[in-house]
């Protein structure tokens, strides 16, 4: 693996970082590249996303509207291993091929409430300064409330954390490339 950042054997980690890494594979089954990249260097940064990550799966926004806004977002700041690992997760939550590309194309005309959930996601990284009202006046619209937008806005930041370090390591798939 010819990362840019340093990433220890998985195996080789010890203290807080062995103890996270254990935890990921019981419940993924390995420790993705993307994990031990983050947790071979700042372990506590490992363990905030690792948290994050579980308050955005406990929002009241749906497994697919999660995948929708991690698709669109990681499509459109250009990390192919969050593409790869997330078009695998969305097919998981119910979405088809097409539709996952309909998604990382930035839009799912399929059902207007993921529809706008998406271009608000859009919306929020794509604008500088401050949202266009239009932009919350839509999401509302399509049936998302304060709490939803929150944990939306939540979402993005998340996800776009990966996409960032991933980005920086060139971090090598370990997800069926897309």
């Amino acid at each position: 693996m010819t990362t840019r950042l340093h990433t220890a054997p998985v195996q080789q980690a010890t203290g807080q970082a062995a103890e996270l890494f254990g935890t990921i594979r019981k419940s993924l089954g390995k420790v993705p590249n993307m994990y031990a990249t983050i947790g071979s260097n700042a372990p506590a940064v490992l363990a905030q996303t690792l948290h994050a990550g579980e308050v955005v799966k406990g929002s009241s926004l749906s497994a697919r509207e999660l995948e929708a806004i991690n698709l669109s977002v990681s499509e459109h700041s250009g990390c192919d291993y969050c593409v790869a690992a997330h078009t695998m997760i969305a097919k998981l939550a119910g979405y088809t091929a097409e539709e996952t590309r309909q998604l990382r194309q930035g839009s799912y005309p399929q059902d207007a409430r993921t529809d706008a959930l998406v271009q608000f996601a859009l919306d929020l990284v794509r604008t500088r300064g401050t949202l266009p009202a239009a932009s919350v006046e839509a999401v509302r619209a399509a049936g998302f409330n304060d709490t939803q937008i929150v944990e939306a806005v939540h979402a993005v930041g998340a996800i776009l954390f990966t996409n960032m370090i991933n980005r920086v390591n060139d971090t090598t798939l370990d997800f069926p490339a897309v």
